[in-house]
């Protein structure tokens, strides 16, 4: 999938990952979407709760709204001000948040987690696994292989 030349690993046949990090990877957007997954919605309040800089907080929105991640949606006339919300796309992109979450209680806090995800109907803690849809099995890394799939002659 990658070749690499020296530090840096080269795209070929379109890789999902790469494209995606187009999109959302940097760390402001990460921890924009993470203040969204938690309900917040309000210029200010973002501004506030990140300690980012209004200008990168607006490039990085009007990024997400371009992307059709988040949709911007007035609030108030005079003066205008929006709320940003999570569109099906970006709501899809949980797991992923739900994975990087996971490592950091992991690797970076001990294994003691700032932050538990539960189910809001009952309270229970909730795990992530990756699972096979045909045996039914939960799958360690080591179990997870890949093969090219049908975008793999797409060129970037």
């Amino acid at each position: 999938m990658f070749t690499y030349m020296g530090n840096r690993p080269e795209q070929r046949d379109g890789c999902s990952i790469q494209r995606t990090l187009d999109v959302i990877g940097d760390r402001w957007m990460l921890l924009i979407l993470r203040d969204l997954f938690r309900g917040v919605r309000r210029f200010g309040q973002l501004e506030d709760n990140l300690g980012i800089a209004k200008n990168l907080l607006a490039s990085r929105l009007a990024k997400l709204v371009d992307a059709d991640i988040v949709n911007k949606v007035p609030y108030q006339d005079r003066p205008v001000r929006h709320e940003y919300f999570l569109t099906h796309k970006g709501r899809d992109l949980s797991p992923s948040l739900v994975a990087l979450m996971r490592w950091g209680d992991h690797w970076c806090n001990d294994g003691t987690p700032p932050t538990l995800l539960v189910h809001s109907e009952c309270g229970t803690p909730l795990t992530q696994i990756t699972q096979c849809p045909t045996c039914n099995d939960s799958l360690d890394p080591a179990e997870i292989r890949s093969r090219p799939g049908p975008g793999a002659s797409i060129r970037s």
